[in-house]
């Protein structure tokens, strides 16, 4: 999208860039993030979210009901666009000071106006948000905020510190200013150090690389095998197999070549994509792999699409035995703050026992890691973490049933304008918003 010609004809000193995972609402072009509203006062304002909200349809229907702002796009990010737009306080400062204590869930937040960067994550600092330095006292100095500190290194920027859960950060000609907007009450995503984040990146001051390691050496203290050599499935199981090796002494080799062209199959959009992209993303290594009894390490089973078709293209790629060994516990329960599980529905271990799943898998043997090793790994206090997909005790209070869900706001009957566009004030909440 931004190639040499585009990126030279802007200008300015403020911006945000965000590459949306879709959580909330459908792939479509009014949904791309960074979000973008005028405000009040001529200004307008840019925003990048990761998380979800958990009281979306009520911040919807106050938007609606007091006359604040319309439901323009079927995303929780571009609501608190609105939000903060259509807030009448005279700086964005302000009205994001209102504003995030009405929200509810996970957030972590990059927003602007055209002098100021802000940065905000939610109470529980469900996901990891960091602020990073550029160019030191120089002419190029500068200020980043990131959703991991491996995009800090990227861009040459030096680590700072995290953005404290609770904490709104304004960065502005005079720098970096920090404001407390509600108490802290810390639940990091467990699942951060499991999948989502980059083995590069530094979560609470732990590596996920070194992490990742040590739950690979408490798996095989755990759940130990008779093979002759250990595999990890490119990328995220790769470190857990190496320290799976390293502690039960088998033999570590590289069993799968991974296409780099090919993203990551657990949140592709559709099942068939995802069984497809599995077969496109992985081919074993026929050499290494025939006539051997492997142990297979990976970092998840979400629906158990991948695991499948691997152990079926292990054992045609002449694998005697094939022992899977998972690097988290079983995803049991759906994740309501920025992880797109889907429904419990589709996850195979909400339903099945784990030897079930390895019958299902046609694997040898499977085992995963017990929740109190993982935790132990991650060096974090057990209270201080969210482990909700392993444990279905969610730290953020969840609404009705009926008030969950990626489409949400999907069926907005009419595109109903009120307040600065002088339509209907108080229109019927049921007519605005109707979960599918």
């Amino acid at each position: 999208v931004f190639d040499e010609v585009t990126l030279a004809s802007l200008s300015g000193h403020v911006a945000v860039g965000h590459t949306r995972y879709s959580t909330t609402g459908s792939s479509t072009w009014e949904n791309a993030q960074p979000s973008y509203r005028s405000s009040w006062g001529g200004n307008a304002v840019a925003l990048g979210h990761n998380g979800n909200l958990t009281n979306t349809v009520k911040l919807a229907a106050d938007l609606v009901d007091t006359g604040e702002g319309r439901i323009r796009a079927t995303t929780d990010s571009d609501l608190i666009t609105a939000m903060l737009a259509a807030h009448p306080g005279p700086t964005l400062e302000d009205a994001a000071m209102a504003v995030l204590p009405r929200l509810a869930g996970a957030f972590s937040l990059a927003f602007c106006d055209t002098s100021t960067l802000y940065a905000a994550r939610d109470t529980h600092g469900v996901h990891p948000l960091v602020l990073g330095r550029l160019g030191g006292d120089g002419p190029d100095s500068g200020w980043v905020v990131a959703s991991e500190t491996a995009a800090l290194d990227i861009v040459g920027a030096g680590f700072v510190r995290e953005v404290e859960p609770g904490e709104l950060i304004v960065i502005d000609a005079g720098g970096p200013r920090s404001r407390r907007y509600a108490p802290a009450t810390p639940h990091g995503c467990l699942f951060e150090y499991v999948y989502l984040a980059r083995p590069d990146t530094t979560i609470a001051g732990r590596s996920v690389h070194a992490t990742r390691v040590e739950v690979g050496r408490t798996l095989a203290r755990e759940a130990p095998a008779d093979a002759d050599l250990v595999i990890g499935v490119p990328q995220s199981g790769v470190p857990a197999a190496v320290g799976f090796a390293e502690a039960s002494r088998i033999p570590y080799g590289e069993g799968l070549v991974k296409n780099s062209y090919v993203g990551r199959t657990f949140i592709q959009p559709s099942q068939t994509i995802r069984q497809r992209g599995i077969r496109l993303k992985l081919n074993p290594l026929r050499d290494v792999i025939d006539g051997r009894r492997l142990v297979v390490v990976d970092d998840s089973i979400v629906r158990g699409n991948t695991q499948r078709a691997l152990v079926r293209m292990l054992r045609e790629a002449g694998a005697v035995e094939v022992h899977v060994r998972i690097s988290s516990p079983p995803v049991r329960w759906p994740c309501f703050y920025g992880i797109d599980f889907a429904t419990r529905a589709e996850l195979i271990a909400s339903s099945a026992s784990i030897e079930e799943i390895r019958e299902s898998l046609g694997a040898d043997s499977l085992a995963y890691v017990s929740l109190d090793g993982l935790v132990a790994a991650s060096r974090q206090p057990a209270e201080t973490l969210c482990r909700a997909c392993f444990d279905g005790v969610y730290p953020v209070p969840l609404p009705h049933a009926d008030h969950l869900g990626k489409y949400l706001l999907e069926d907005v009957v009419d595109e109903i304008t009120v307040g600065m566009n002088g339509a209907d004030p108080s229109p019927d909440v049921d007519s605005v918003v109707r979960p599918r």
